[in-house]
This record gives structure tokens, sequence and C-alpha cells, in this order.
């Protein structure tokens, strides 16, 4: 079974990020929500999270810094992340891969999408 961290300071869109993952395949996964990036960051210090998916703009701590912080960390290191965001500006893009992102999806995300990122990030896993 997988936990997934869902880390956005909109309910809605956690919610439908949520359910887009149910349909492309985590029916039976965990799921844990973070209004903002310093709760996903105490979250992910707990440990035991398999995937993060976050937004990019939220208070606190935006998505880019979450990431970055995640890469700092030996534990955190290897966790994928998914940032999904209404930004499509590739500057914005090359710096969330620079910084870590296993993936940048831009909203609205589809379960079709996910799945596709989903099915990729398997393939990376060893």
């Amino acid at each position: 079974m997988k936990k997934v961290l869902i880390a956005d300071d909109s309910s809605m869109a956690r919610s439908i990020i949520r359910r887009c993952l149910e349909i492309a395949g985590g029916r039976d996964w965990e799921y844990v929500e973070a209004p903002d990036g310093a709760a996903a960051l105490e979250v992910l210090r707990q440990g035991g999270v398999d995937l993060l998916v976050t937004d990019l703009n939220m208070p606190t701590l935006d998505g880019l810094e979450l990431v970055r912080r995640a890469r700092s960390s030996p534990r955190l290191n290897g966790l994928p992340v998914v940032v999904v965001t209404s930004a499509g500006n590739p500057d914005v893009q090359k710096k969330l891969e620079e910084a870590g992102a296993a993936s940048v999806l831009l909203k609205p995300v589809s379960p079709a999408k996910l799945a596709e990122t989903l099915a990729s990030l398997a393939k990376e896993d060893p």
C-alpha cells in the first residue's frame, strides 16, 4: 500500500487531486493532506510517505522550497515529488526540476495524466 501526501492550500484542489489519483489506480492507498508546505514538511518528517503531490503556490512554505528541503534531507532525498501548478512558465518548471521534482503537471490535472506520471515514476523506481 502507498501513502500519498497531498499539499495544497485549496481543499477543493486537494480533493480533486485525490480523486484523480484514485481513478489513476490509487483506490487502496492511504491519503494524508496538508494545507501548506510547512504542514507537509512536518508530515514528511514523521516518515512513511511514498509519494508527495504538491501545489507550487502555497502560504508559509511554497512547493519549490518544499522540494528543496525534501531533497536536502537524506531520509527524504529519494521521495518522488509531483508538483501540480497553474504556472505554465517554462522557467518555473525548470527550477522545479532542477530542485528535484520528478514531474511538473499543469492544472487542471487529469486522471490520465496522473496515471501516466505514476507509470513513469514506477519505471524509475529500482
